[in-house]
């Protein structure tokens, strides 16, 4: 019995058949080509934001007397996509992805522009808040454009181009910010990217409409929105942002916020996940917690490597963000190998790979902060890293798929990505309170001076 296959009948059975979809093809034949551009372009921006932004924080941070407050600007996007990934679930399994999709790259622009103009580190929190929740309608939409729009066999094509739109901006992301922050301010790292949202959405959103509008059955009664799941998402934001806020401020009276974060947490954690999460069940359960695993061990790691070579190893933003900036490739080729047809009887095995990969290079992670280790040794491990992160984010992405009916495609794809996310916020949380207890704030003079 294969490791992904249901074993009682809780768990759905993988399903061979999609909702409607284009006629088979390729993600770039005369049906896909101009969704398939569009789509992709949502997912370029992104990863131009996510790149460039990342590069810009640790010196946003010190301008705005915020190193210590240093994880909250990376937990504040994490925390509000929780519950923009549930709503959009819903919103699109009611009525297609198209509204959600509008939405959430509006709250992703005026969360930038927010952030770009802010002149007190809460107030960039508070933006980065607001991209979050754009940023969880927008990817959650996404999946469901590719489960109603793609067949099963054109899927894994689809999720390696969305890997691929993300090796040009991690290759020249870091680059550009690091020297227009340098030369310019870091501010317009934030205040120039709203710029780039109309055009993936001119080429995207007459598409959606086109292929991917709608309830996925248009003749089923609409179902009504499960304020249960509501309520749960808004008790799971609301507990990370309190597990958050206490793993920052070590003192006894943090047990307080602590314990009402995780009362909140667990409780909606277990409620919004598929059944059988936690004990690894076989099937949609088992896809779920691996994507929460590496992607929230990976990103966690991730969000520190930048401050650490500033602060630690006193390299400029720009040197810093090429450090890393192979990764970007590597992950596409990942994504790339698991789109190969003659991969697809060994999709379980890629995931394998590509989880040994990850723990590998988080493992070499923490010898940045070792001065007699050189930085490229960091920099390879992270490029296998980003390689194994190919692997298991695309292949989690379609098994989701392949295991989910037409119905019910925007729910599971939230329930992946809240467990991505979760997993973030959580890891996070405990690096932060590490990095606090460490003096955080005093790296933030060895950056100044």
């Amino acid at each position: 019995m294969s490791a992904l296959e249901p074993r009682d009948a809780d768990v759905a059975p993988i399903r061979e058949t999609a909702g409607p979809t284009l006629a088979d093809g390729s993600v770039l034949d005369r049906g896909h080509r101009a969704l398939s551009i569009g789509i992709v372009s949502v997912v370029l921006l992104i990863a131009f934001e996510a790149t460039a932004v990342g590069t810009a924080m640790p010196v946003a941070a010190r301008e705005l007397h915020g190193i210590p407050l240093y994880a909250f600007a990376f937990s504040a996007y994490f925390t509000t996509s929780l519950f923009g990934m549930v709503l959009a679930g819903q919103w699109s399994d009611r009525a297609g992805p198209l509204a959600a999709l509008t939405t959430g790259m509006s709250a992703f622009a005026a969360g930038l522009l927010l952030s770009g103009t802010a002149g007190t580190m809460w107030l960039f929190i508070l933006g980065r808040a607001v991209q979050g929740l754009g940023g969880g309608l927008v990817i959650v939409a996404l999946y469901v454009v590719v489960s109603r729009a793609y067949s099963e066999h054109l899927r894994p094509a689809i999720m390696a181009a969305f890997a691929a739109a993300w090796v040009v901006p991690s290759v020249v992301g870091p680059l550009a910010s690091g020297t227009i922050t340098e030369h310019l301010g870091w501010r317009w790292v934030f205040l120039g990217i709203p710029a780039l949202v109309a055009f993936p959405l001119a080429l995207a959103l007459p598409e959606i409409r086109r292929t991917a509008s709608g309830p996925a059955d248009p003749a089923a009664p609409v179902p009504p929105y499960d304020r249960r799941r509501i309520r749960l998402a808004l008790a799971l934001s609301v507990g990370a942002g309190l597990l958050q806020y206490a793993t920052q401020d070590l003192r006894w009276l943090s047990l307080l916020p602590a314990a009402a974060g995780a009362a909140l947490l667990v409780p909606a954690a277990l409620g919004l996940l598929p059944r059988g999460t936690y004990r690894a069940v076989r099937g949609l359960p088992s896809v779920v917690l691996l994507r929460g695993i590496s992607a929230g061990s990976f990103i966690a790691a991730e969000s520190f490597v930048p401050l650490m070579l500033v602060t630690e190893r006193g390299l400029s933003p720009t040197l810093a963000g090429l450090s890393l900036a192979v990764g970007g490739a590597t992950w596409a080729l990942g994504s790339y190998v698991q789109s190969r047809p003659w991969t697809e009887p060994y999709r379980e095995r890629l995931v394998v790979v590509g989880m040994l990969l990850v723990a590998a290079a988080i493992a070499t992670a923490p010898t940045v902060l070792i001065h007699s280790v050189p930085v490229w040794i960091v920099a390879v491990a992270w490029a296998f890293g980003c390689l194994g992160m190919g692997l298991v984010i695309a292949s989690t992405s379609v098994l989701l798929l392949k295991l989910s009916a037409p119905e019910e495609a925007g729910a599971n794809s939230a329930a992946l990505q809240i467990s991505d996310g979760l997993s973030n916020v959580i890891l996070l949380a405990v690096g932060g309170a590490a990095f606090a207890a460490l003096g955080g704030g005093a790296l933030g003079h060895g950056v100044a001076g």
